[in-house]
């Protein structure tokens, strides 16, 4: 456990992890026109079918930061991924409305117990040197398991029946429940800090964390940037389908493929200026993902705008490139600003409220299209991430700086 290679291994064997995580959510949305046309549903209730996930893994984000700061964080990996991994190929055996909401709320529950459980976990393999090239490393997996459950579900489900995605990648997260069984080990809490780490009463914790304001500014931005984020991933396959008459499986792979493998080239990219900007500058983290979310916004407002092909996959490769710099941090950027024994709960709060801000981006869309056609809808996200990009950008400056000194206490500069 305390080879220098082992540290790898860790991020490569949770890469896998949140590759599943991420392809058993994603898969969904690329067929979500199958689903329409054999439940008869509208666009509110595939919205909703979408939400339906954020709404619980938001509810449980909370509760799981706060058993990740308490007990194994291997179990709850494991348990996490066995969980999901059924729910998904239950998922397969849905014939009504309901089914669907029923099962994408409980994957929603499952999946909230892996982020605080394995950022925690990264976090005592690998120092300030090299975390935020992990958590860069970690981070591509978000990008490839999006791809690939948005891809290979719109080509199974154009072939195969929109079902056969879900077998596929239950089946396949079940096997690796086997492997971490082997290789994944917990490592002491705190084991690279300079004093045990012990958790805190939750209650302290949390009025910790709410009176922190470099946190909240994180979670702050944290909630416009996921309202982006969920409304591409969630209607961008159905936007290419119907807007340039693409086949099911060509959306769901133009709709993914593009954003994901430039986010993953931008991510690890960021994880390597940032980790060197940290050690320059206070806050070089928070002003690298600034510089990714400013950098994004003539992209996005061309996605909506062009009607050219060609121009459109160079606005989703700009997009996704300086959203990988962006995401990259969002973790490294937080453990900044918070002691060791806080991580999981700090990370549980901000991503359920991330989550619950996200979760109003594919409903809300869907009415204000109705007003302003999707197009337009789509480029006027790019406001958002302008705004976002100019707060964060002055609070990596301006704000007074609240740091965790090598004792683990917050202390004003």
């Amino acid at each position: 456990m305390n080879s220098p290679r082992y540290k790898w291994l860790v991020v490569a064997l949770l890469w896998f992890v949140c590759l599943f995580n991420y392809a058993d959510r994603q898969a969904i949305f690329s067929v979500f026109s199958p689903i329409k046309a054999e439940m008869q549903l509208t666009d509110l209730q595939l919205g909703i079918i979408g939400s339906s996930f954020m709404w619980v893994y938001a509810v449980a984000l909370p509760l799981a930061g706060a058993i990740g700061d308490r007990f194994s964080r291997k179990f709850l990996i494991i348990g996490g991924l066995f969980f999901w991994s059924v729910v998904t190929l239950l998922t397969a055996t849905a014939t009504e409305y309901w089914h669907l909401v029923l099962f994408r709320a409980l994957e929603g529950f499952g999946e909230a117990f892996y982020f605080p459980a394995s950022m925690s976990l990264i976090c005592d393999y690998h120092g300030k040197e090299t975390r935020s090239k992990a958590m860069a490393l970690h981070q591509s997996s978000v990008y490839a398991g999006t791809m690939l459950g948005g891809t290979l579900a719109g080509f199974m489900g154009e072939f195969h029946g929109w079902r056969s995605g879900f077998y596929l990648f239950g089946s396949l997260g079940l096997l690796l429940v086997f492997v971490l069984l082997i290789f994944l080990r917990e490592p002491k809490r705190g084991r690279l800090d300079d004093k045990p780490v012990q958790a805190e009463p939750i209650i302290k914790t949390t009025i910790e964390l709410f009176h922190n304001r470099p946190a909240l500014i994180l979670m702050g931005v944290f909630i416009g940037a996921n309202f982006v984020a969920m409304i591409f991933l969630t209607w961008m396959p159905t936007y290419l389908k119907k807007t340039f008459d693409m086949s099911l499986s060509m959306a769901g792979f133009s709709a993914t493929a593009y954003l994901q493998v430039a986010s993953a080239i931008g991510a690890v990219l960021s994880g390597i200026l940032a980790d060197r900007l940290a050690r320059r500058m206070r806050r070089g983290r928070m002003r690298t993902q600034s510089i990714g979310l400013l950098c994004g916004v003539p992209f996005l407002f061309l996605i909506g705008w062009t009607m050219s092909v060609p121009l459109l996959v160079l606005a989703l490769v700009g997009f996704g490139f300086f959203k990988g710099i962006y995401d990259a941090n969002i973790w490294a950027s937080l453990y900044d600003e918070v002691k060791p024994e806080q991580r999981a709960v700090a990370l549980g709060y901000m991503n359920s409220i991330g989550w619950f801000g996200g979760s109003a981006g594919p409903l809300l869309i869907v009415r204000a299209t109705q007003e302003w056609g999707m197009s337009a809808c789509l480029s006027a996200t790019s406001a958002i991430y302008l705004v976002l990009g100019i707060g964060m950008y002055l609070a990596s400056r301006g704000v007074p700086s609240q740091s965790v000194d090598r004792s683990g206490i917050v202390v004003d500069e």
